[in-house]
């Protein structure tokens, strides 16, 4: 029953096993994740999502393990807990349009993997799992934030 569980969570409730971009149904999964975050104190945000990172690295590292792959497709709890980390701390994230372009962000760089995060691949098992996840939200984080004061700037200019 408990590997019953494991995969259950680790496969998204199942949306893991979509033939058509598991990773990015998966991820749906955190946008009301990282929802419910952003009404929390910025240390909440930062604890919980700390605890839900490591608790996933055993939940698909024995996914994996009964799945029989070092990173299967199948396994998306990696992508539903590491988004919320794209909108961490960002108010504005709780704007649906700037929810939507986190998610097109994270999607970019966790389905592209450019260095820094491909690097993060080369970690075997749970961690490794996570971890490309992990570093690919925060780098949407980054952008996200750049993008978001660009756009003050630029509204700040008119006149």
């Amino acid at each position: 029953m408990l590997e019953t569980v494991n995969l259950w969570l680790a496969t998204g409730f199942g949306l893991g096993y979509l033939p058509i971009a598991p990773g990015t149904f998966g991820s749906l999964l955190g946008i009301p994740l990282a929802w419910w975050l952003l009404g929390r104190p910025l240390g909440q945000q930062g604890a919980i999502i700390a605890v839900l990172v490591v608790l996933a690295v055993p939940v698909c590292h024995y996914a994996a393990l009964q799945l029989g792959g070092s990173d299967p497709g199948s396994i998306v709890a990696d992508e539903y807990v590491a988004f919320p980390i794209a909108v961490i701390g960002l108010k504005a994230a709780r704007h649906p349009l700037v929810m939507a372009m986190a998610f097109a962000i994270f999607r970019f760089f966790d389905a592209l993997k450019p260095p820094p995060i491909h690097y993060a691949e080369y970690v075997q098992g749970g961690v490794g799992i996570v971890l490309d996840d992990v570093v690919a939200a925060l780098v949407s984080w980054v952008v996200l934030v750049l993008i978001l004061k660009l756009w003050q700037r630029r509204k700040s200019l008119r006149v």
